[in-house]
């Protein structure tokens, strides 16, 4: 660590400022209840799963605490219940309504103090400027593929992708001579060294430019000749297996640094440099996913392997080497200033009239949300945060369910005519005794991968222009695997960085799971969240600014000077677990499962008026499962 600075912020315990509370003998989660100036997207410090939202279930699930069911309901009888305020949850509430009629009653809780699940808001005010960011789901992917139920709710709720090839600006980094860089830590390669990405540039003989970047890299020589090759080579490395069965099946069941370290023969130096660099994508490294699906990803060594599905493969849709060069993806460019924070915000705006002024998703953009509206007496719809869910059972008559819940160490008890449970689906078992041994033991697939995106105010952005890059990936990283400046998106009437001098937030992506052991992904997700609940907020400042002053430092930037806050978005229950279903296999192709493996239809059917939602019901991570997943829940009732 070469310096120390002092961020301008009120004091931190664990995250949450507690300057309200000088003098006063209250412990910080009563503080957080008690302070009700308090605005969610605006607390910088420890959030996503922030301190005071996953204690209950913890001593639920862990300890086997038990909660009296209180003799009084807190309030009357609801039409739906919905447990969780992610998309998934909101889009059920909005579905029910359609069904059912806009005077139906409805209560979401959820056990954050901000609702939106994944899809977090982060706001800094830096210098009087409003800044706006994502503290989670980032992206509407590849809007053209959604389903018909998801694209109408996005139309529905006024999102309409199409004007983000308007707002999303596309060449800003390129026409601001910005590119992809690398950061080597002195903390692992001896020095701090920053150099263009070229780890997964093809390389023609005759360009001795990308020769010469390898050449700055801290890396040995051996290294660099073996990087050199491997970027350089066009050869099928698997034209030995003449089997198509047999090359599928090594693919499928080779991880890719397997593939790097004992097929390629590449030292271990190399295989480091790529190990980590898809954790942001998948939540684990290189070593749990198959060269497969490296293949998809056009790693180098994998490019020009040449293979034919058989018509029956459930992986058919994948395209060959030949293929390639004609394919072409729609653009990631499909992002709110706050990432998908705004399609949550879009829901709450049509469920709860008066929360959230405007009906555009262009004023949705700086819209301030009324908390106090959310739980109001005379709406329809409530949102009460701060709620864990404990216990959702139906009635002796089974006709209707009750739902106690946890509010500020009190317990509470509702009841609805029907339930729909949109947050993690393995803690069910412990909620829901109703749900059968079989469905049980499908619900234990639902592992969730641990994820952290940290926001960082920073009050100018002169060291990447000085530098050339507007983003690092860090290979052997202590805590960020890669860091950024935010996406471009402009609009309405928030604008993005036009000078280097203005300030900005920068992205930092950080997955605790478990490299180089041997393991699966969903063992290194379980042993990746232990860990994770071990990191205060102070080990995550100090590590990060260890990696800006070590990087961003070589360019001028002071980490005293130039930072203006920090906020580490914690999920340890982050993305939905992806599996497939033959557990020998290290491939991860989602899309290409079918309905009934071993977490599909068992895990997610409904259990009399209580039915199942939530991405972990489809093993898909995306907002579009979300809301397909609602949609279908929504019908099982």
């Amino acid at each position: 660590m070469k310096k120390k600075y002092n961020i301008n912020r009120r004091d931190f315990i664990n995250g949450f400022a507690l300057s309200l509370a000088a003098g006063g003998g209250l412990a910080p989660i009563e503080i957080i209840a008690n302070d009700k100036r308090r605005y969610p997207p605006a607390l910088m410090g420890m959030r996503g799963s922030n301190p005071g939202s996953f204690e209950v279930a913890h001593a639920l699930a862990w300890g086997g605490a038990k909660f009296d069911k209180p003799k009084i309901r807190t309030d009357h009888d609801y039409d739906l219940v919905v447990v969780g305020g992610g998309i998934s949850g909101l889009s059920a509430a909005y579905f029910f309504r359609q069904r059912y009629g806009s005077d139906a009653k409805i209560l979401i809780l959820d056990n954050h103090d901000d609702f939106g699940g994944h899809a977090r808001r982060n706001e800094f005010n830096v210098n009087g400027e409003e800044l706006i960011c994502y503290g989670g789901s980032q992206s509407i992917d590849t809007p053209s593929a959604y389903s018909s139920v998801s694209a109408k709710l996005l139309k529905d709720i006024n999102i309409h992708t199409e004007r983000f090839y308007e707002y999303y600006d596309q060449s800003f980094f390129s026409r601001n001579g910005l590119e992809r860089g690398i950061y080597f830590s002195d903390g692992h390669y001896g020095q701090d060294v920053v150099a263009k990405n070229i780890l997964r540039s093809s390389m023609p003989n005759e360009n001795d430019d990308i020769q010469s970047i390898i050449n700055s890299y801290p890396i040995q020589d051996e290294s660099k000749r073996a990087l050199a090759s491997l970027l350089s080579d066009k050869r099928d490395h698997l034209i030995g297996i003449e089997s198509q069965s047999k090359k599928i099946e090594f693919l499928r069941n080779t991880s890719y640094t397997d593939f790097l370290k004992n097929h390629l023969k590449m030292p271990e130096e190399v295989v480091g440099l790529y190990r980590d660099s898809i954790k942001g994508l998948w939540g684990v490294g290189w070593d749990a996913l198959s060269t497969m699906e490296a293949y998809n990803y056009d790693m180098p060594g994998t490019y020009y392997i040449d293979f034919v599905l058989p018509d029956d493969d459930p992986s058919r849709g994948h395209i060959t080497a030949s293929e390639k060069s004609n394919d072409r993806e729609e653009p990631y460019i499909f992002h709110f200033p706050d990432g998908n924070a705004s399609i949550p915000r879009a829901l709450v705006r049509e469920l709860i009239p008066g929360s959230i002024p405007g009906n555009t998703m262009e004023d949705l953009v700086r819209a301030k949300v009324n908390y106090d509206e959310l739980d109001s007496s005379y709406s329809k719809v409530k949102i009460r945060l701060d709620s864990t869910v404990v216990n959702v059972q139906h009635t002796p008559n089974e006709k209707s369910v009750d739902v106690r819940y946890v509010k500020n160490g009190k317990v509470y008890r509702v009841r609805g005519n029907h339930v729909v449970m949109a947050c993690y689906n393995n803690m069910l078992p412990y909620v829901c005794p109703e749900i059968s041994a079989k469905q049980v033991q499908s619900l234990s697939y639902a592992t969730k991968i641990p994820l952290v995106y940290i926001s960082i105010a920073v009050r100018n952005w002169r060291a990447f222009d000085e530098l050339g890059f507007h983003s690092f990936q860090i290979p052997q990283s202590k805590l960020m695997h890669s860091f950024g400046m935010d996406f471009p998106v402009s609009m309405g009437g928030y604008n993005y960085t036009t000078q280097p001098n203005q300030p900005t937030v920068l992205h930092g992506t950080f997955v605790p799971t478990d490299p180089d052991k041997g393991l699966k992904q969903k063992q290194q997700a379980i042993n990746g969240r232990r860990k994770l609940y071990e990191m205060s907020f102070q080990y995550f400042e100090d590590l990060i600014l260890e990696q800006l002053d070590g990087s961003l430092g070589i360019g001028g930037f002071d980490i005293e000077r130039d930072i203006a806050g920090i906020t580490v978005n914690r999920w340890p229950h982050g993305y939905a677990y992806g599996y497939d279903p033959d557990p020998s296999h290290v491939a991860f192709d989602m899309e290409s499962w079918p309905p009934e493996t071993p977490h599909g239809v068992n895990a997610r059917k409904s259990v009399g008026n209580i039915s199942i939602a939530a991405t972990d019901s489809a093993s898909n991570a995306m907002s579009e499962a979300a809301i397909i997943e609602a949609d279908r829940a929504v019908k099982d009732l």
